[in-house]
């Protein structure tokens, strides 16, 4: 039986990731990943979406979320659409930026093989839903999703890292508001 990466159950809480184009190292930057946080924020006040935990990595996030009101899969397409927006922007505005020729050619390309883009496709179109669907299943994407900084050699512990849910599990107000499971 192949698994199949769908939102059924809007009630349910899921796993979700997704991953820039190519891999790209992106959230190399703070300016970068504080407009994926602005927006993740964004989503959180006005669309119901709740998150549980979160980590952004350089290329991909990883989340654990719910919803109380719009569709997961709506907050989802708006929440990577308006990133992308953001960030190709702030890529092409920063003239800091030692690869942004070549970041901005990468997605330019990328977007030339989607007919649903413009000009460039920033995030991979799969987000690979999961429903969590016990708590066992629950609690070992939890702590994968925290390890990733400490896999990826950044931190010793997963609460030093500062684009996480981790913080928010150690009592620690961290930048994002995160529904914590008990």
């Amino acid at each position: 039986m192949s698994l199949s990466y769908k939102i059924r159950e809007q009630q349910s809480l899921y796993f979700v990731s997704f991953a820039t184009v190519n891999w790209i190292d992106v959230f190399t930057r703070r300016e970068y990943k504080d407009i994926f946080v602005e927006s993740l924020q964004f989503c959180i006040k006005h669309k119901g979406l709740e998150v549980y935990a979160w980590c952004l990595m350089s290329n991909h996030v990883h989340l654990i979320i719910g919803s109380t009101g719009d569709k997961l899969e709506n907050i989802l397409r708006d929440l990577k659409r308006y990133t992308s927006k953001e960030i190709t922007k702030a890529i092409e505005e920063n003239t800091r930026e030692s690869r942004r020729e070549w970041m901005l050619w990468m997605f330019e390309r990328a977007g030339k093989k989607n007919p649903n883009n413009t000009k460039y496709q920033f995030w991979q179109q799969t987000n690979h839903p999961v429903e969590l669907s016990s708590n066992a299943m629950l609690k070992q994407r939890l702590a994968y999703l925290h390890q990733n900084p400490i896999v990826a050699g950044w931190v010793d512990e997963p609460e030093h890292y500062l684009y996480s849910s981790a913080r928010d599990y150690t009592g620690v107000k961290g930048l994002v508001e995160v529904v914590v499971i008990e």
